[in-house]
């Protein structure tokens, strides 16, 4: 009858944490990260040098500069001089500047998607971009520069309906904060504190160990969430997007699949050390009974 006990009891644990590390690791990303314009400034600073991004950039600058050039038979020639120009350009400090203050801007589409009542679609706004481009370009003397048409063009980093989907997990998410992190340690001290109380060294060992087995899959949980919700939200960014749309959505994601591994490693070391502790334990006993 102990031994069924002690099985339902370590099934509930290991379902408990299933649920609690992958919604402790979102909250505290969500309340943390995401809704911070700082830490999320610096995770996106960086796609500044991505490829993927800087090709999107490049490609929308020369498309809307070539609805206002035509030279004929010399359009594809100018259209490829001019797109390998502002890709040369994007690899610029001046470009970093004008993606971070694009970017600022954006932040507050996001935390206006995820807190408003109503659905908009979270969009970097290029146009501080795309003004810097034209000014570096004119400067340069690069042909038909002047052209360039300075106007509301954006990457869509989360449609609308998206948002719409979205908007009541986040804000649920953000209003319990670091709390089901503090909720799952003090789970986690009284289960193994009751048991090494209750049952000893070995009982302690074990329920180490169901902890351990506990992080492993809920840090397989996290992992699945973070990987539907990227193509949940891609699917319905525009294809000329998509490449740069998934480009933000992995670098805010970047610190979640850190989370991963650290608590797939924490689980993995308390599954090893509790089940080995628990066989030398059992070892040492049985040496002791048997006199040996």
């Amino acid at each position: 009858m102990r031994t069924y006990l002690s099985a339902a009891l370590s099934a509930v644990l290991l379902v408990l944490l299933a649920v609690l590390v992958p919604v402790s690791a979102l909250s505290a990303w969500v309340d943390l990260e995401l809704d911070d314009t700082d830490r999320y400034l610096a995770a996106v600073s960086p796609l500044a040098s991505d490829p993927d991004v800087r090709n999107t950039i490049a490609t929308l600058v020369t498309d809307e500069a070539m609805r206002n050039i035509d030279v004929g038979p010399l359009q594809e020639t100018v259209e490829q001089f001019l797109h390998e120009t502002v890709l040369s350009f994007t690899t610029t400090d001046t470009f970093q500047r004008a993606w971070d203050t694009a970017n600022r801007t954006a932040h507050k589409a996001v935390t206006a998607a995820l807190h408003g009542d109503s659905g908009q679609a979270v969009i970097i706004d290029l146009a501080p971009v795309i003004e810097q481009v034209k000014q570096e370009l004119v400067k340069s003397g690069v042909p038909f520069a002047d052209q360039v048409p300075v106007r509301n063009t954006a990457i869509t980093v989360l449609p609308a309906d998206r948002a719409d989907d979205l908007r009541s997990s986040f804000q649920w998410l953000r209003h319990c904060s670091v709390w089901p992190a503090v909720g799952t340690v003090v789970l986690l001290v009284l289960v193994v504190g009751l048991a090494l109380v209750r049952g000893g060294m070995r009982a302690g060992l074990g329920a180490a160990a169901v902890v351990g087995g506990g992080f492993v899959l809920g840090a397989i949980v996290l992992r699945i969430l973070v990987a539907v919700g990227r193509d949940r939200v891609l699917e319905e960014v525009p294809g000329s997007d998509r490449d740069a749309a998934a480009a933000v959505y992995d670098a805010l994601t970047a610190s979640l699949r850190t989370t991963v591994w650290i608590v797939i490693v924490v689980g993995a070391v308390l599954v090893i050390g509790g089940s080995a502790g628990r066989f030398v334990s059992a070892r040492r006993n049985t040496r002791r009974n048997t006199g040996r």
